[in-house]
């Protein structure tokens, strides 16, 4: 925990987290860093691409990711990066994953 400071350097790490390529007057330039753990991306891929499967949530949110014009992989990159962020949380509090009750609202 010490080595990173958020789960935005945990996702940097990994790859997920893009990095500014600015230039002169340019900004805005964003892309993949150059230096990033490739097993910690795939292992990260690799769990997005399961859940998928099995996961209410994750369909939802890959559902939502795709409507807004996005492809496969950046859908499923966009996946990775919150589950990022969701194993941060877990370090952090030394708590197991729970899986959220999903409350059905009367309309």
């Amino acid at each position: 925990m010490g080595a990173f400071g958020s789960a935005d350097r945990l996702a940097g790490f990994a790859g997920l987290a893009p990095q500014p390529r600015d230039s002169g007057r340019v900004s805005g330039n964003l892309h993949r860093p150059r230096r990033y753990h490739r097993g910690l991306l795939r292992a990260m891929y690799l769990s997005a691409l399961a859940s998928l499967k099995c996961c209410p949530a994750s369909k939802a949110y890959y559902q939502r990711k795709r409507s807004e014009g996005k492809g496969h992989k950046q859908a499923l990159l966009a996946l990775a990066r919150g589950r990022v962020n969701v194993l941060w949380a877990m370090i952090r509090d030394r708590e197991c994953y729970q899986v959220p009750l999903l409350v059905a609202v009367a309309a």
